[in-house]
C-alpha cells in the first residue's frame, strides 16, 4: 500500500505518460500507413503501466489512456461497465467494454477487437514459486492493443467510408485453466448485449469482426484459427485473401489450432469473426511474456491489414 504522496506521484507519472504519447499522433498519422515500430511504442507504453489486472492502479491507467487517446484524436467512444466473480480469486471484478468508433455512423460496418487485460497468474511460468505473480503481457494483451490504438490515429486522420468499431475487451484473461468458460468474460457479457438501447454496437450486424491477439512474437506466423476457419470460413478466406494480395508474408493459408478467445461469443451470436492469433508462443502465460518477447514485423503486418480492410471493406 502507497502513502498518499505515492500514489499523487504515480498519478502525474502516468499523466506525464499519456501526453508524450499523444503528442506522436500527430506526425505519425500523416505518414497514413501503419507502423510495426509505433505499435511497438504503444506495447512498452503498456507494459511501463504494470500489470493490468481488472481493480489494479495499471489497469485503470490503460482504461485513461484509451480514452484520452480517442478523446485527443475526436473518436466516439463508449465504456461499458460492469461486475463479475474472478474466476481466479472468487472476488468481485469491475470490467469495462471500451467501444471507439470512426467513420460514418449507421450502414455497413467493420469491427476490429483486443484484449487489453493481462493475466493475474504465471500459471505456466517454469519457476514454481512464480506462477502466482502476474504477467507483463508484452504479446498476450498489448500486443492486439497496441495495433488498435495506431490504427484509432490513422482511422482519425483520413476517416474510413463505412464505419470501423474499435472495441478493446476486458476480463479475456482472467480465467482458471482447463475451464475455457471462464476466459473471455467481458465478450461473453458484450456479444448478446451488441442490440442493447444505448449500445453504440446496436443497429445492426457488421461484416465481420476481427479479433487480433498474440500477434508480436519475434518469428511471427499466423495460421486461420480453427473455429474461425469452421464457423466463419468465408469471413475467415476473404481476410486471408486479402493479406495474401497485400503480400503479407506472416499470414499462413491453413487451418491452425482452434483457440477460445473473444470471438468465439460473437461466433455463437451469428457475428462472423475471425481470429488473428500465433499461439505458437513459448513465453504465454510466463513471466518471460516481456519486451524482450516481442517485436515490429507481426504488428505491422497485421495493422496493414486491418487499415486496408477498413479502407476497402470486403462485400457483406
Amino acid at each position: 500500500m502507497g502513502t498518499g504522496s505515492d500514489m499523487s506521484l504515480g498519478a502525474l507519472r502516468r499523466a506525464g505518460l499519456i501526453l508524450a504519447l499523444l503528442l506522436w499522433t500527430a506526425a505519425v498519422a500523416a505518414a497514413g500507413e501503419f507502423s510495426g515500430e509505433r505499435a511497438m511504442h504503444w506495447i512498452r507504453a503498456q507494459t511501463e503501466l504494470g500489470p493490468r489486472v481488472p481493480g489494479t492502479p495499471g489497469h485503470r491507467a490503460l482504461q485513461e489512456l484509451i480514452l484520452a487517446h480517442a478523446d485527443s484524436l475526436g473518436l466516439r467512444a463508449t465504456v461499458l461497465r460492469h461486475v463479475e466473480t474472478s474466476p481466479l480469486t472468487g472476488e468481485e471484478m469491475p470490467l469495462a467494454q471500451i467501444v471507439v468508433s470512426a467513420g460514418p455512423d449507421g450502414g455497413d460496418r467493420l469491427w476490429f477487437g483486443a484484449h487489453y487485460d493481462t493475466r493475474a497468474h504465471a500459471d505456466r511460468d517454469p519457476e514454481r514459486g512464480a506462477r502466482t505473480e502476474p504477467i507483463a503481457g508484452a504479446n498476450d494483451g498489448a500486443s492486439g492493443t497496441a495495433v488498435l490504438l495506431h490504427l484509432m490515429e490513422l482511422l482519425a486522420a483520413a476517416p474510413p467510408a463505412v464505419g470501423v468499431d474499435l472495441l478493446f475487451f476486458d476480463g479475456e484473461d482472467q480465467g482458471r485453466s482447463g475451464e475455457l468458460r471462464s476466459y473471455c468474460l467481458g465478450s461473453a457479457w458484450l456479444a448478446p448485449r451488441r442490440q442493447d438501447f444505448g449500445n453504440p454496437l446496436a443497429g445492426g450486424d457488421p461484416i465481420g469482426l476481427v479479433l487480433v491477439d498474440m500477434v508480436a512474437d519475434l518469428d511471427p506466423s499466423i495460421p486461420m484459427e480453427g473455429y474461425s476457419l469452421r464457423y466463419a470460413g468465408n469471413w475467415t478466406r476473404a481476410v486471408f485473401q486479402r493479406a495474401a494480395e497485400l503480400g503479407l508474408d506472416v499470414f499462413q493459408p491453413w487451418e491452425g489450432r482452434a483457440v477460445y478467445d473473444d470471438h468465439v461469443p460473437f461466433l455463437e451470436a451469428g457475428v462472423p469473426s475471425v481470429d488473428l492469433i500465433d499461439f505458437d508462443y513459448p513465453d504465454w502465460h510466463t513471466r518471460a511474456d516481456d519486451l524482450d518477447a516481442v517485436g515490429p514485423r507481426g504488428p505491422g503486418q497485421v495493422g496493414t491489414l486491418l487499415l486496408d480492410l477498413a479502407r476497402r471493406p470486403p462485400a457483406p
